[in-house]
């Protein structure tokens, strides 16, 4: 069992999201926001992906741990509302919407989730909704 699954229903009022009811989803958002991205990347399938923007797929709970260690510092999700549809395979399909906060900018977002038939992330999608000066204007040199 991961710490993710310890986490009480009371603990989701900061997020709510309305239309969204998925646990692995309400999850997703507390464990990111609270900084426990072992139990953030628990939340995935064995081989789930995640998209961050301006990145390519990080594949496998491991290497969504140490993304999420080295990237997801200082960073705030504040989701506001989504729509979820099971898609013809039986997997769910979540898209949520609502701002990421960082120390030197807020901006827009859709975090795009399917969902397997045993409620754990395949995929995950993260998209800036921005303009393309204020995308350029986000990205970091590296």
């Amino acid at each position: 069992m991961t710490s993710a699954e310890f986490i009480s229903p009371a603990q989701f009022e900061e997020f709510q999201i309305e239309g969204i009811t998925e646990a692995s989803v309400l999850n997703y958002f507390e464990t990111l926001n609270a900084g426990d991205f072992e139990a953030t990347a628990a939340l995935f399938a064995i081989d789930g992906v995640m998209r961050p923007p301006f990145e390519s797929d990080i594949v496998g709970t491991d290497a969504i741990a140490a993304y999420l260690k080295q990237e997801g510092q200082n960073i705030k999700a504040y989701p506001n509302t989504g729509i979820a549809e099971t898609l013809e395979n039986g997997d769910i399909q979540v898209q949520v919407t609502g701002k990421a906060q960082t120390s030197w900018c807020s901006v827009n977002v859709l975090w795009l989730f399917i969902l397997n038939q045993q409620r754990q992330i395949l995929y995950t999608r993260i998209k800036l909704l921005a303009s393309p000066k204020e995308l350029l204007s986000l990205r970091r040199e590296k």
